[in-house]
C-alpha cells in the first residue's frame, strides 16, 4: 500500500472499527498525521491548524488503530494503553510493528496486499 492510498483508505474507513488493517496502511498513515501536526503547527503560531488537524485525524486514527490490533488478533480496546504514560506507548508500539496473523481470524479475513 502506497502513502496516498493508505490516507484515502484510512479516510474512507474513518469509522470503520472492523476488519483488519495492514502494517504499511497504518505506519503510511501515522507518518501522514505526524507530519500534517508538524506542518499545521510551524504554519501557526496561535495553534488554531494544529488543534482542526488534530481533531480531523482522531476518528480515522482510532479506527485505523483498532483494524492493525486486530491484524495482529487482539481487540482495538488495547488502545487505551496509550494512556499509560511512556510505557504504554512502547507496549502499542511493539503491538502496532508485529507480523500479521496468517489466514482469517475472528476479526476477518487476511489483509492480502496486491
Amino acid at each position: 500500500m502506497t502513502f496516498s492510498e493508505s490516507i484515502s483508505t484510512c479516510f474512507n474507513n474513518y469509522s470503520n472499527f472492523d476488519g483488519r488493517a495492514s502494517r504499511s496502511e497504518y505506519w503510511w498513515f501515522a507518518l501522514f498525521t505526524t507530519l500534517g501536526g508538524i506542518v499545521s503547527s510551524v504554519i501557526d503560531d496561535s495553534g488554531i491548524f494544529y488543534t482542526i488537524f488534530i481533531i480531523a485525524v482522531l476518528l480515522p486514527s482510532l479506527a485505523v488503530g483498532a483494524r492493525r490490533l486486530h491484524d495482529i488478533g487482539k481487540s482495538g480496546w488495547w488502545q487505551l494503553l496509550g494512556l499509560i504514560p511512556i510505557l504504554g506507548a512502547i507496549i502499542l508500539i511493539i503491538f502496532f510493528v508485529q507480523k500479521p496473523q496468517s489466514g482469517d481470524n475472528q476479526y476477518g479475513p487476511e489483509v492480502v496486499l496486491s
